[in-house]
C-alpha cells in the first residue's frame, strides 16, 4: 500500500488549517488516514507548526514519501535530517550519541533562528504604533493650533462689527 504524508485540510472558509497525516495515496484529501502526525497553522505569524518527528521518521524509513508542502514542514521541524542521520547511523558513519547530539544542536539553532524572528516582528510592531501614535498626535496638535487663531480672531471680529455701525453713525451725523 503505497503512503503519503500531506497535509489534511480543516478550519473555515478563508482560515485554513491542517493536519499532517500518514494517508494512503488512494484516500481522499479530507478522508481516512492511518496515523496523525502534527498540526500546520499558516494564519499565525509565524506559522505554528507541531510535529511528532519520531512518528515521522518512522514513516519516512518505512518508504512514505511527502508532499511538497509536507517536505518543507518536515524540513522545517528537523524530521528529515533526523532521518538522514537514522542513515548514517545504520550504515556505521556514526554512533547513535553523535547523531542525537547533531540533531539537537540542529534544534538548538533553529529554535534561536525562530526567537530572533519572533522578537524582531515584536519589535516592528511596537515601532508602527509608535509612529501611528507619533502622527495622530501631530494631526491634533495641528487641529488645536488651527482653533485657537479662529477663538481670538472672534472677539476682535465682534469687536469690529461693533464699532462699524458707530462709525456709519458718525459718519452720517457729519453730513448732515
Amino acid at each position: 500500500m503505497p503512503v503519503k504524508i500531506r497535509l489534511q485540510r480543516h478550519g473555515k472558509k478563508g482560515k485554513p488549517f491542517y493536519w499532517v497525516v500518514a494517508a494512503d495515496t488512494r484516500a481522499k484529501r479530507d478522508g481516512k488516514y492511518l496515523e496523525k502526525l502534527g498540526i500546520y497553522n499558516p494564519n499565525t505569524n509565524p506559522a505554528t507548526i507541531e510535529l511528532d518527528v519520531d512518528s515521522s521518521v518512522k514513516w519516512l524509513q518505512n518508504g512514505a514519501q511527502p508532499t511538497e508542502t509536507a517536505k518543507r514542514l518536515l524540513s522545517y521541524k528537523g524530521a528529515l535530517l533526523k532521518n538522514h542521520l537514522a542513515g548514517g547511523v545504520r550504515k556505521g558513519a556514526l554512533t547513535e550519541e553523535q547523531a542525537e547530539e547533531k540533531f539537537n544542536a540542529w534544534v538548538e539553532e533553529k529554535a534561536s533562528q525562530v526567537e530572533a524572528k519572533k522578537d524582531g516582528l515584536t519589535k516592528a510592531q511596537e515601532d508602527a504604533r509608535k509612529e501611528a501614535l507619533a502622527a495622530e498626535k501631530a494631526v491634533n496638535d495641528a487641529r488645536i493650533a488651527a482653533a485657537q487663531p479662529e477663538e481670538e480672531a472672534a472677539p476682535e471680529a465682534e469687536a469690529a462689527t461693533e464699532e462699524a455701525p458707530a462709525a456709519e453713525e458718525n459718519n452720517e451725523e457729519e453730513a448732515k
